[in-house]
């Protein structure tokens, strides 16, 4: 897949790990995209990334990155150690995203009122997202 923030200086290409797209509705994310963080993980190993990013770690195991000429967000960054090649893009860049659908909705007991995705899809918690990087930060399997 091949995407560019808005003003074209970031450009960046990258296999997706599923033909999947996921939403965040945690406060950080519904504050850094404007609504919901939806977005695509990336294969690890495949991201390119030519131009201006800038990076703000925004938790103890997670970086947030924007263009630094017009402030599109790009992605979310694990930087956990063992996970620290997972990368969540936003959707947003993407130019063709070839059919994907929605198969998951993380941090759901925080989602606004009124704002929902059609279909069925899993959906966790902010109980159950936290508990999981708890594990990941433990060093324990996926």
């Amino acid at each position: 897949m091949n995407g560019h923030c808005l003003c074209g200086a970031v450009q960046l290409s990258f296999e997706p790990k599923a033909p999947e797209l996921h939403a965040c509705h945690c406060d950080m994310c519904r504050r850094w995209a404007g609504s919901a963080f939806v977005e695509i993980d990336v294969e690890p190993g495949t991201l390119e990334v030519e131009g201006p990013v800038k990076a703000f770690a925004s938790s103890d195991w997670a970086e947030r990155a924007w263009c630094d000429t017009c402030g599109t967000t790009l992605w979310y960054h694990l930087t956990l150690p063992g996970h620290d090649d997972f990368y969540a893009i936003s959707a947003g860049l993407v130019d063709d995203m070839g059919g994907l659908s929605m198969t998951k909705e993380i941090y759901i007991d925080r989602k606004p009122d009124g704002f929902a995705f059609a279909g069925n899809h899993v959906t966790q918690t902010k109980a159950e997202v936290e508990a999981q990087f708890a594990s990941f930060a433990e060093g324990e399997p996926e």
